[in-house]
């Protein structure tokens, strides 16, 4: 498997300097190292990158995944990123944020396949790492693996964004969620979500 890397390697050391704000996200970078789905992404995402693009689309795609996890909601919010070099490395222009969202969404199926294809052998890598702890070992028909499918309310209030009215009269979406339940040592690992306006039929 390739091992190059879309973010830096960082060291840590009792050297007097000031302390790192978004230190936590270390744990997604090394994250996306080690199951290689940065590789991953950057090969399934090549037919939507130009020739002479300096930010790779899966770059991208992994820096405001992280932002969203280090609790980011819009596409500029990935300045949170861009603030730390030494952690994140090079990050996209907002611009060119927009343009490379602009350019998935003009085949939204075929980006979304190409990106749950990555995702999906990332996954793969991720428990073959994780060994005996990992989510289908030893399963069977007697220890099966249980997926909790399950929706949730999120509130927007923007039209734009598609929302719609929701069962509980407020106006959002009611995406639809599918876990994989890790048991009562372990949280839920989420496989897949489907945004929906939010009626619900």
């Amino acid at each position: 498997m390739k091992t190059t890397r879309a973010y830096p390697r960082v060291e840590v050391d009792t050297a007097s300097v000031p302390a790192v704000g978004q230190a936590g996200g270390v744990l997604l970078t090394e994250t996306i190292a080690a199951t290689g789905l940065g590789a991953e992404l950057s090969e399934a995402l090549a037919p939507w990158r130009k020739p002479l693009a300096v930010h790779d689309p899966a770059k991208v795609i992994t820096d405001l995944a992280a932002c969203l996890a280090l609790g980011g909601d819009t596409l500029s919010d990935v300045a949170l990123l861009r603030a730390e070099p030494d952690l994140y490395g090079p990050v996209a222009s907002d611009p060119t944020v927009s343009r490379t969202i602009d350019a998935l969404a003009t085949d939204a199926t075929a980006a979304l396949r190409a990106i749950n294809t990555a995702r999906a052998a990332a996954r793969t890598r991720a428990w073959s790492l994780a060994g005996e702890h990992a989510p289908d070992h030893e399963t069977s028909a007697k220890s099966p693996l249980i997926i909790d499918v399950d929706a949730t309310l999120v509130t927007s209030h923007s039209d734009k964004e598609r929302a719609g009215a929701t069962f509980k009269r407020g106006y959002g979406f009611h995406p639809l969620c599918a876990f994989l339940d890790h048991g009562h040592e372990g949280s839920g690992e989420p496989l897949a979500l489907m945004l929906r306006a939010g009626a619900v039929s």
